[in-house]
């Protein structure tokens, strides 16, 4: 690491620039990417962040998932800050940075920089340049049927065109790969755990599309003619293609369209910013969506519940987090629907389960004691749909105080599970129901209570979600992690995560379960929960029961039976 930062230096001279920028993202803005520039340069693993190297500093930010994991990785070179020290940053001024311009996008340069500093645009990416990034095999687009997504793609396009015709607009840039998928019902393998094609598409209110990406992924798109071969533009010949579309103006959405493609389309276009409106269509599953949905949490669940017995009541060796991860995925797998991870699998025993995103490395793992709680936060890709659960469990007897937080944590679960959605619309409302409890003994954790989850696609996609700041209504066919904790930094973590979706029943919105996995009883203190709580938990672990136990073996279906 320490050679790539002088390396990384000695390029300043010839770019006549005081610092380099490396974001956490790739030029897709995609949470999790194939690439790790970031880890290059800075040890840090985790999905967000943001690395600044100056001639005699460096600094690091990230937000309350990382604050452990950052220090322990990067902790010796760099300084760390939370992601708040980026706005307008006075840590240093006066300075010219150099920038990757496809990277980054108008808005982040302007809020972060611009106060106090310079940027200088480089157009080669100095890290690619220290070190070469592997090329990853091109998995090609696969298109999927009507009858998996719901929805046919000229239905999609139609919404589409509509509000480009409301907006009086001509084209609508969209940048985001994962809206793409939905536009046009394709996958890919472009994620590390998600099915992403990476790809950008120009759609016109006249309903012409564009399809810009690389030709040898796009192959068989083009061959089962899912894309006509004048809708598609290859990656490379972009530049010259959009400039000889007709029309006046491009509607592009800035969290997502770097300033390398603002520019491209500036150069000829007007343009008028706006959010993606495929997020919020994309956020609302249709009935087929929530049905496969469903479907895939009935065999993660059985997965999940085996592993549960497994570690609980089978094993008798002394296993590492790496093993206990392992042994879970080996549970998942055999499964013929199950694809792979829809994210690393964080598997914490003891203090390790304090920090919140941790990842057991096979040289460098704890294994796991009969005293520990064991944080267990994974999830998978289905044939077809995406899972998201977190569990922690215990081996023996655990202290009153402990079990007192757990039991708070739960209390906060189950206030989230049965919302009344018509009164707390909001994740901003509902995150309060789900801290309460913590609060009330001055205890909370740093990160989000739930986040969107997408349809065989992204374990984390917006623009909704539970956290203290998020006012997106929330809707119909929407489906959100439910995911309070607690995390004792140097001693434990708790979380209690289950995935849900949002039912209309007569005119009421409520939230159903789609996790279908049994809730550690060994961890609770009975006495700090209501009777309605009590029904609750009984009124899920039957429901677990009555949709896995078929699936389970006669130890296992007993087991699963007694937390009825």
């Amino acid at each position: 690491m320490k050679n790539y930062i002088k390396e990384l230096r000695s390029k300043f001279k010839k770019y006549e620039i005081d610092g380099y920028v490396i974001p956490k993202n790739d030029d897709y803005f995609t949470e999790y990417s194939k690439l790790n520039r970031l880890e290059v340069i800075s040890n840090f693993s985790g999905s967000a962040g943001l690395a600044i190297i100056l001639k005699n500093k460096n600094y690091l930010f990230t937000d309350g998932r990382y604050t452990i994991q950052s220090k322990i990785e990067s902790g010796k070179n760099f300084k760390i800050y939370g992601f708040e020290k980026l706005i307008n940053c006075s840590l240093f001024k006066n300075l010219t940075l150099g920038i990757d311009p496809k990277l980054f996008t108008n808005t982040q340069i302007k809020n972060y920089f611009l106060k106090h500093n310079k940027i200088k645009y480089v157009e080669k990416n100095l890290i690619d340049e220290i070190k070469k990034q592997k090329e990853h095999t091109s998995i090609p687009f696969f298109s999927l049927d009507k009858n998996i997504v719901g929805e046919s793609i000229n239905s999609k396009l139609n919404k589409i065109t509509k509000y480009l015709k409301k907006n009086k607009c001509d084209y609508i840039f969209i940048s985001a790969p994962e809206n793409v998928a939905w536009t046009l019902n394709i996958r890919g393998g472009d994620g590390p755990n998600s099915p992403i094609p990476n790809s950008r598409l120009i759609v016109s209110k006249s309903k012409k599309i564009l399809l810009i990406s690389n030709l040898k992924k796009c192959k068989q798109l083009l061959k089962n003619k899912i894309i006509k071969k004048e809708e598609f533009l290859d990656v490379h010949t972009l530049p010259s293609k959009i400039l000889h579309l007709k029309g006046k103006n491009f509607i592009v959405d800035d969290k997502s369209c770097s300033i390398f493609y603002e520019n491209l389309i500036k150069s000829k276009f007007k343009i008028i910013k706006r959010e993606d409106p495929i997020y919020l269509l994309k956020a609302i599953k249709n009935k087929t969506e929530i049905k496969n949905m469903i479907n895939a949490h009935i065999l993660d669940g059985v997965a999940l519940t085996k592993f549960l017995f497994w570690i609980k009541k089978i094993n008798k060796k002394k296993i590492t987090e790496v093993e206990a991860a392992k042994k879970l995925e080996n549970f998942r797998k055999l499964n013929k629907n199950f694809l792979y991870p829809s994210f690393d699998t964080i598997a914490g025993s003891g203090k390790n389960g304090a920090i919140v995103h941790y990842r057991a490395k096979k040289e460098k793992c704890r294994t796991i004691n009969r005293n520990d709680i064991l944080l267990c936060d994974s999830g998978g890709q289905y044939k077809y749909g995406t899972t998201d659960v977190t569990r922690t469990i215990c081996f023996s007897k655990q202290k009153h105080s402990i079990k007192n937080i757990f039991t708070k944590v739960l209390k906060g679960h189950i206030a989230v599970a049965t919302t009344d959605i018509n009164k707390d619309d909001t994740g901003k409302k509902i995150d309060k129901r789900a801290r309460k409890f913590l609060n009330k003994s001055n205890l909370d954790y740093a990160h989000g209570t739930g986040h969107g989850v997408g349809f065989f696609l992204n374990v984390h996609e917006g623009p909704q979600s539970i956290t203290k700041i998020n006012t997106v209504k929330i809707r119909e066919g929407m489906i959100l992690s439910n995911e309070p904790g607690y995390y004792k930094t140097n001693e434990y973590g708790i979380r209690i995560e289950n995935l849900v979706y949002v039912k209309k029943i007569k005119k009421n919105l409520s939230f159903q379960n789609l996790t279908m996995a049994p809730i550690e009883k060994d961890l609770i203190n009975f006495d700090l929960l209501t009777i309605d709580e009590k029904n609750y938990l009984f009124k899920y672990h039957l429901e677990v029961y009555s949709k896995i136990s078929k699936y389970l073996n006669p130890n296992e279906r007993s087991w699963l039976a007694t937390f009825i």
